[in-house]
Formats: C-alpha cells, structure tokens, sequence
C-alpha cells in the first residue's frame, strides 16, 4: 500500500490551472479562513510532565534539566490578555473563525471552547499537544488524536471536524481521521490555494491547505515581521492578488493567527489595517474551515457529509 508522502503519492500538478467552476456564497472572489491557534498549556513543558521543553517562542532558548518559566509565561500571556484582544476585534468585524485548539490546552483552559462556541467559531483540533506527529507510533498518534477530540467535546459539548497538526504530519495521520469517522476535513498540507477532496478508504475527505506566510508567525524569530504593518502589508497584497484572480477562478485565503503572537498591542494593529482593507475592498467571505468545507463539497457535486454512525 502506498504510504501518504512517498514519490508516488505525490501530487505536483493539483488542478493543472483549471480548477472547479466553484462560486462562494454572495459571489465572492476570496474565500477568507481566520484560523485562532489556541495552545497555551499544550507547549511542551518539563513541569507538565513531558521529557523536555518547548524551545521556539519569542526568543529561541531551550532550558533543559528545569522548568523554564520563562517560556511558559510566554504562553500565558495568550490566555490572560491576547485572547481578549483578538476576540474584540473578530467581534468588531463580525467574523466568524476556526479554533484550532490543542487538546490539553482545552483540558487546562475549557473555558476557552465554551467561549469560542458561545461567539459562534468552529472548534477545530490541533493534536494534543503543540508537537509533530511525524515521528509518532500509530498507536500514540491514535491515542493522541482521540483524546484531542474528547478534550474538545467534553469543554464545549460540540465534537471537533476539522483536524491540523503542528508541523508535519505522520504518514498514516490522514488514514487515522477517516477511521475515526468524525472529520470531515484536514488542514495538514501547505499545497495549494484552494480545497481540494481526497478519496481514502472509500470516502471522500476535504483538505483545506493551510499557509504559513499569510502568519503571525512570521513575527517570531527570522520571520520578517517586526511590526503590526508587516504584517498588514504582506496579507494585503496576498489578498489583493487573490482577488484579481478571483474574478475568474475561486480562491482561498487562510490567515494563521496565535493568541500570543498577534495578540501583543504592538501587533494587533496589523490585524485590524488587514481587516479595514478588506472591508474596504469588498469581495471576501469570511468563513469557518468546516462551513468552506461543507460549501466545497456540495459545489463539486459531492454528497452531503455525514459523521460516523458510531458517533
């Protein structure tokens, strides 16, 4: 059986420049994906029991042997002060956004799923903890994704459809989501500006590429960002050209936002300047991965998606 990855699954021509003749609800050119990340408490962390800690935040240090309070209150300035920060201005703009949430960061923080569902955002899965799943056993990825999906569902009462994982995924990761009957899509490819389905197991899965470019991210170290307008100018001009080219063609615009990341007020304002000049601009549709998914698969003539009965 061919493995998701190797030479011969690899697929380097996509929609060969002709993709599906997919129109977005009220004719829109973008298709404009806010995804939160919300892994405040799943970073890795000697005090939470895990064998070593997260190295990447604002600065790149790596405390072996000890807790390192430092990174972890790097992480709760998420929870305590971005999260709110971000909500408000979502709220302003009436955008309804994808939660890509860890498992034991919900476990932590369920108050952070009851909110997000009270406001109207799609609860999302982002593994359990804030790691890649390549190099994990099928049963730890097993594990790991399952109990993802119970954190979620048991916080808020809603289970989780969508599933991306840090970093890379496992070569069975995709295999796993189908087994377990309750996703209707993945975000774990970097490969396209549009949805695309996959056939796995005789059923038809959506995977809605994520970017890292159009990222809070990139305010980390050796991302480019330094201020809120570089932010705002480099999405912009991503959203500009995706417009022109939506007047013939769909597209999709993913925007990867992380509580403590843009959240800080030194960069909130790149957020809100990409906001306005959308608004200004017209032509987008502001929607959940799940919703984006759901309309993909309904335009292409697929048929309605169904959880697993065993749910």
């Amino acid at each position: 059986m061919l493995r998701l990855g190797t030479v011969e699954t690899r697929d380097f021509r996509g929609y060969g420049g002709k993709p599906p003749s997919v129109r977005w609800p009220g004719d829109a050119r973008v298709a404009v994906s806010v995804v939160v990340n919300l892994e405040e408490g799943a970073e890795l962390a000697v005090s939470q029991g895990d064998d070593r800690n997260e190295r990447i935040y604002d600065i790149v240090e790596e405390v072996i042997g000890a807790p390192d309070l430092c990174m972890e209150s790097h992480f709760e300035y998420g929870t305590r002060a971005g999260w709110w920060r971000i909500m408000e201005v979502l709220d302003d703009y009436g955008i309804s956004a994808t939660m890509n949430a860890c498992g034991r960061a919900i476990e932590l923080s369920p108050w952070l799923a009851r909110e997000a569902v009270s406001l109207k955002h799609e609860m999302s899965c982002h593994g359990l903890r804030w790691e890649r799943h390549a190099k994990m056993t099928e049963a730890e990825e097993r594990a790991a994704i399952l109990r993802s999906v119970r954190a979620i569902e048991r916080a808020c009462g809603e289970r989780p459809v969508g599933f991306h994982t840090r970093s890379s995924a496992s070569s069975r990761t995709r295999r796993l989501l189908v087994e377990e009957g309750g996703f209707l899509y993945d975000s774990n490819a970097y490969n396209d500006d549009l949805p695309y389905v996959t056939e796995l197991l005789g059923r038809s899965h959506v995977v809605l590429p994520y970017a890292f470019d159009t990222n809070d991210m990139r305010f980390q170290n050796g991302g480019g960002f330094v201020f809120g307008e570089d932010f705002a100018r480099y999405c912009v001009a991503a959203f500009d050209r995706l417009w022109e080219e939506g007047g013939s063609a769909p597209r999709m615009m993913t925007l990867g936002l992380h509580l403590r990341i843009i959240g800080r007020p030194g960069r909130i304002g790149g957020l809100i300047a990409f906001l306005d000049h959308v608004r200004r601009k017209g032509g987008a549709w502001f929607a959940r991965r799940d919703r984006i998914a759901q309309h993909w698969r309904a335009a292409i003539g697929l048929p309605e998606w169904q959880r697993a009965a065993s749910e």
